[in-house]
């Protein structure tokens, strides 16, 4: 990890030339000089600034804008010949010049109509932009006016949370509003090697019931984000921790078995998938608690069905077990199941055995094909049919078996199968 202190204490002009770009600085400046004749303010807002401070590149750009953001968009447009996507109805534009995509939106104000609720938004000033955020070493913006650019505004210290390592709500009923924050704060601590500030975890245990106003798929979407984290079981296991995994679902747990298990998943298949991931999460679970949890955050369908797959194989394993087992039994028993929830139970299994053969499986005889097709077996007088797929099957368990192993082998078996016909 970089020196924060030391990059905190940079002028946010030397990190913007430092880690931006030259292609994205210069429409940078193009879009303040544009802002500037059309006297509104520019700002770069988000993740974006906090990870220049810390010395980090982050090339995902959002820029506020004290204005009418999509008008200020397809002017920048009309000068650098670039595309611009507008959406009048929020206020927002993506902007794509010499191969740069840039998004702006018109700062806002935001209220809650209820717990949970999604935001009322109306047009505001850049500190009520930021007063919206979640912490406040998100809450920060860079000026890019000309006049004024690489000023920092920084209304809530998020730059001194920088320097302590801290993640900081920004006023007291941030996770009554939106308890999805509570995910995204233990996300962000670990991803930093941060702390959660003693009066937000204090706030974030005793408002763990708002988890239950969020609807089943922004819970999901913040899971999703943790499982894309370099090394997502950190932040499971500090969920667990706090009590947020219990709130998601009762069952779920953050445990040494799953760090275990996620650090295999990735030894294996880098990047991880997220039905892969979690497959695994979900494997302790009973099928009754997994349908629950697919239920409860309205799981896309590949997504549950690895879940559902993981579960029911889960509970044929000690079929695999068997010494004697050939592989075209194993074929047989795991050809239904989706591969990700195979590689999901070769990880979770503690069988080297069953791992072994779920591995082959994987790796080796789910690819195994014969030479002969069904056309080249009507040929040999099979006509369709029963008994051609018979044939079919048949030829293919020789194969993985290692009883024929060429076409002309196949060939031979076949003539001998028709010449045993009564």
């Amino acid at each position: 990890m970089s020196d924060i202190k030391k990059h905190s204490s940079e002028n946010p002009v030397i990190q913007l030339e430092k880690h931006l770009p030259s292609e994205s600085l210069n429409l940078i400046r193009i879009i303040g000089e544009l802002a500037a004749e059309e006297k509104v303010g520019l700002y770069l807002v988000g993740g974006a600034v906090r990870d220049l401070l810390l010395g980090r590149a982050n090339f995902d750009l959002d820029l506020v804008v004290e204005g009418d953001a999509p008008k200020l968009a397809i002017l920048v447009a009309q000068k650098t010949r670039g595309k611009v996507l507008i959406h009048r109805r929020f206020g927002t534009a993506k902007l794509r010049s010499g191969g740069q995509t840039i998004d702006l939106a018109t700062a806002r104000s935001e209220s809650y109509a209820r717990p949970g609720a999604l935001p009322t938004v109306r047009p505001g000033s850049i500190k009520d932009d930021l007063k919206r955020r979640d912490f406040t070493i998100n809450a920060m913006a860079i000026h890019l006016n000309p006049d004024s650019f690489g000023k920092l505004v920084d209304p809530f210290a998020g730059k001194r949370d920088l320097k302590s390592k801290l993640i900081r709500i920004l006023h007291g009923k941030s996770f009554i509003d939106d308890a999805t924050r509570m995910l995204r704060a233990i996300r962000y601590e670990q991803r930093f090697g941060f702390h959660i500030e003693k009066s937000t975890e204090l706030l974030l245990r005793q408002h763990l019931s708002m988890l239950d106003t969020i609807s089943g798929d922004r819970i999901r979407h913040e899971l999703e984000l943790i499982l894309k984290e370099e090394s997502p079981e950190k932040p499971l296991g500090r969920a667990g921790e706090l009590g947020l995994l219990d709130k998601v679902h009762p069952s779920l747990k953050g445990n040494g078995w799953l760090k275990d298990k996620f650090q295999q998943a990735r030894s294996i298949a880098h990047p991880t998938p997220l039905a892969l991931y979690f497959a695994l999460l979900t494997y302790p679970l009973s099928q009754g608690k997994a349908e629950d949890f697919v239920a409860r955050l309205k799981m896309p369908g590949l997504t549950a069905r690895a879940i559902r797959d993981t579960l029911h194989l889960k509970s044929k394993l000690p079929s695999l077990a068997g010494p004697e087992l050939s592989p075209s039994a194993v074929y047989r028993l795991l050809q239904d199941y989706s591969p990700t929830s195979i590689l999901a139970c070769a990880i979770a299994s503690d069988s080297a055995l069953v791992q072994q053969r779920l591995h082959l499986y994987l790796d080796k005889w789910r690819h195994v094909k014969t030479s002969l097709d069904g056309l080249a077996l009507q040929h040999m007088g099979i006509p369709q049919g029963p008994q051609l797929g018979q044939v079919l099957r048949l030829l293919h368990e020789a194969k993985l078996d290692g009883r024929v192993n060429t076409r002309e082998q196949e060939i031979d078996l076949v003539q001998l199968w028709l010449a045993q016909e009564p």
